[in-house]
């Protein structure tokens, strides 16, 4: 059987999860950002609360509703490629990548994640991307240009611009400071 479970965002939530299955007895086959195959074909009502509880104490939850599990695995999709690709193509193109992986029509996908998200997927994929220049910007690895490249942006002065507009200040402007009223967002809280 197979479970959706929201606020995976990350392979420390894979492990949590995973060990938070065994300790309840259940035996995961696949663990993946957002969902767990399991070796069980159903759950009794106590094993679906004990499951419940446990993924709740972690920050997570199981979602049993169709349209949030396709909204939790559009999110997913856009937090791979943003924070665990090595680059995203300048020609990346959002629609086509989202619709292939949701098995979904684009415009269907990006109505269904306004109406449930409150803001549009260009809007959550743009913040997506501000927390990581954040989060490459604190490592001091790379020049902006190299992450304005390394994220598909077509020069800095597009990044710098989208980066103010949400925070408030340049990336320079951070960087320097090191804005304590500026940290970077746990991924699933970022809306």
């Amino acid at each position: 059987m197979t479970i959706h479970v929201k606020n995976m965002v990350c392979n420390r939530c894979i492990t949590v999860v995973e060990q938070e299955l065994k300790s309840l007895g259940l035996h995961p086959e696949k663990i993946t950002l957002g969902e767990v195959a399991l070796k069980e074909t159903s759950l009794s009502e106590e094993q679906q609360k004990q499951l419940d509880a446990a993924l709740t104490k972690n920050g997570f939850e199981r979602i049993d509703d169709r349209k949030a599990r396709i909204i939790e695995h559009v999110k997913n999709t856009i937090i791979q490629k943003i924070h665990h690709t090595d680059r995203v193509s300048r020609k990346f193109n959002w629609s086509k990548v989202l619709a292939d992986e949701a098995h979904y029509e684009y415009n269907y996908l990006s109505n269904l994640f306004s109406s449930m998200e409150g803001i549009t997927l260009e809007q959550y994929i743009i913040r997506q991307k501000i927390e990581r220049v954040k989060e490459l910007l604190f490592y001091d690895e790379l020049t902006l240009s190299e992450i304005a490249d390394k994220l598909g942006y077509s020069s800095v002065a597009h990044l710098s611009a989208q980066f103010k507009k949400l925070t408030g200040l340049t990336p320079s402007e951070l960087k320097k400071s090191r804005a304590i009223e500026h940290p970077r967002k746990p991924l699933d809280t970022v809306h």
